[in-house]
């Protein structure tokens, strides 16, 4: 369904508010979540709006000279065609979604615009087609974090602030993660002495057949941690393992105080069952997980490969059937032990190291077939980058979960006697702006 016109709820009162008087033209979506319009030559991002549309907006926030405004929508006085109603109830409110008033076509339609941009303003050629993987839009996280309000009601992040906002549905979700956070937050207020929690992080895996919850206080409590645990599998009954934990202060890492159950899932996904821990990275989408390990390892074989930023080995395990060695490197520590599980007794060694680290104690030694490198947000940086230049193995794939970062490390890439083959956007965020890109290079 598309509205005709839409009002949008009033702004925070302490705001300041300049309306612009004329209606304002959308002109394109930008990374981040917002779209980008222009009010006298000035740029003005404004989010919850659809390329084509023409809206009233205020100012909320003026960047002065870097020349740029931020706005939120006050009239909506002609759609886009794409505009559809959201499914969940806090979308606007709630900081986790920002295209659910788009149809799903024009969110992909939108990212790879937002995807091709990035690479032209970066310097960096795209090859003239990019496939793009995608799946169901709903239901589809593997992984949520609350907070919660001062009634103890849990919470998401508000949108473009640090405040919270209570929730009771959450449409992106896998059905048994808000079932569990429900009956958690029912539980807790009835535990003596009262816990303060400050956060509460649940992950499933794609059958929705195990259940791992971490509950993290804001200050240590005597707590009956297992009772807790006790009276949320009762209600929840995939809940396999929970732990205990109090927020890290400053520089101290967060500290375990109690653990129930299990310590890890099983996770099962592109034809092999891996153990994931309690606070380990896996990949977000249950329903694409198999597809994206196809998209990085398809065709690629040979006598040795690097799994660089490897976590629980999602690839390298994969790759260790491909090839006759494989040597997978993660550093954090809720990923190591289910590392090396995961590669036991396979053609696979798990290195407990910063790639950095890796790469300077490796320099010299024989060379790979394929590196397959998969960063955080951060992406590689210039120093991981030159050491890999230097490696100058012939095939190279990369995962990325940030356009800005990939673009900008490709680019020193390419410079260095590297071609793109291939360009993949992988849609594991739906309904968000966030997206995957899998590149695959070539040594020429």
């Amino acid at each position: 369904m598309k509205p005709s016109a839409h009002k949008t709820t009033e702004a925070p009162a302490q705001a300041k508010l300049v309306q612009i008087e004329k209606p304002i033209q959308i002109e394109k979506p930008i990374y981040g979540g917002s779209f980008l319009a222009r009010d006298a030559g000035k740029a003005i991002f404004v989010p919850f709006v659809l390329p084509g549309e023409e809206v009233r907006v205020r100012i909320v926030e003026d960047k002065g000279r870097r020349g740029y405004a931020i706005a939120e929508v006050e009239e909506i006085t002609d759609a886009a065609r794409e505009r559809v109603i959201p499914l969940c109830r806090h979308f606007g409110a709630c900081g986790g979604c920002n295209y659910q008033h788009a149809d799903y076509a024009a969110q992909l339609r939108y990212k790879q615009a937002i995807l091709r941009e990035t690479f032209e303003r970066g310097g960096v050629n795209a090859p003239e087609k990019m496939d793009v993987i995608a799946g169901e839009p709903w239901g589809y996280r593997n992984r949520i974090r609350l907070a919660f309000d001062a009634a103890g009601r849990p919470s998401y992040r508000a949108h473009g602030s640090h405040a919270v906002v209570p929730i009771d549905m959450c449409p992106i979700a896998a059905p048994v993660l808000m079932q569990a956070a429900l009956a958690a937050a029912e539980i807790l207020p009835t535990m003596q002495p009262r816990p303060r929690v400050s956060e509460l992080a649940f992950f499933t895996n794609a059958e929705e057949t195990e259940l791992l919850v971490s509950v993290i206080l804001s200050a240590p409590v005597k707590m009956r941690f297992d009772a807790f645990a006790d009276a949320l599998k009762e209600k929840v009954p995939v809940l396999v393992g929970a732990e205990l934990l109090v927020e890290s202060r400053g520089a101290q890492p967060q500290r375990m105080l109690a653990r129930w159950g299990a310590e890890s899932l099983h996770y099962n996904a592109a034809g092999f069952a891996y153990r994931v821990d309690h606070g380990a990275f896996f990949q977000v989408n249950r329903r694409l997980v198999d597809a994206l390990v196809e998209r990085v390892v398809a065709n690629q074989n040979g006598a040795l490969a690097w799994d660089l930023f490897a976590g629980v080995g999602l690839f390298a395990r994969r790759l260790a059937a491909e090839f006759s060695r494989v040597i997978a490197v993660e550093f954090a520590p809720f990923a190591t032990k289910a590392l090396e599980a995961n590669l036991a007794g396979t053609a696979g060694v798990a290195v407990r190291a910063t790639t950095l680290e890796f790469l300077r104690k490796k320099r010299g030694a024989e060379r790979p077939d394929l590196i397959v490198v998969d960063p955080p947000r951060a992406g590689l940086g210039a120093e991981v980058t030159m050491d890999l230049t230097k490696v100058a193995a012939p095939r190279m794939v990369y995962v990325s979960c940030d356009p800005a970062t990939l673009v900008r490390d490709l680019r020193a890439l390419v410079a260095a006697g590297y071609a793109i083959e291939s360009v993949a956007l992988a849609d594991l965020f739906p309904q968000t702006f966030h997206l995957e890109t899998m590149v695959r290079l070539r040594r020429i």
